[in-house]
């Protein structure tokens, strides 16, 4: 099964980023718009994992999320990969307490459990907004989003994620787990 550990924003929060996008949305020839559904942030990919590596893969995850704070986050910005010039992925950017440890603490965690696939890309947190099948320039859309500035909301619970691919993509949560209580200056 096709795994991946993952924040969900709340419901208020993803409302502001789908007011935002919503005139572009259908505007832009090529560029695919996934269901509101979908929307995630992902902490690490971890492919295809075995079924028999499901126990030991929750019970690492677990101890990892439970080590590391929950953190403060905004949306701040919009972008596109590889560039805006030459974009097959647009997305919302995640700014606020730096999460690059706790991604790498969950696909360490991963990768010790047993799944081989764990990506091992540096982490950019960001959120994907829609996807292209080839190479579009985006310097417009992420021009007209320019100075966007979503609320700060606190990410609580990472998701281990099953991804069922197909026509429709869809996700289905099979575990969560609570981060640490976010510390107090």
């Amino acid at each position: 099964m096709r795994l991946f550990a993952a924040l969900v924003p709340p419901d208020e929060v993803l409302d502001e980023l789908s007011h935002a996008i919503a005139p572009h949305v259908g505007q832009v020839p090529g560029l695919r718009w996934p269901d509101r559904a979908t929307w995630h942030i992902t902490l690490g990919f971890f492919g295809e994992v075995p079924e028999g590596v499901l126990p030991e893969l929750e019970t690492r995850l677990a101890r990892a999320v439970a080590r590391h704070p929950a953190p403060e986050l905004s949306f701040d910005r919009f972008g596109a990969f590889s560039s805006v010039r030459r974009a097959r992925v647009f997305w919302a950017g995640v700014t606020g307490d730096p999460m690059t440890r706790l991604a790498d603490s969950v696909k360490a965690g991963a990768r010790r459990a047993g799944a081989s696939e764990t990506d091992d890309k540096r982490f950019h947190p960001h959120l994907t907004l829609a996807r292209a099948k080839t190479e579009l320039d985006l310097r417009d859309l992420v021009e007209s989003l320019a100075g966007f500035s979503g609320s700060v909301w606190r990410a609580e619970h990472v998701h281990l994620v099953r991804s069922h691919t197909g026509p429709q993509v869809r996700y289905e949560s099979l575990a969560e787990w609570a981060l640490a209580p976010a510390e107090r200056g």
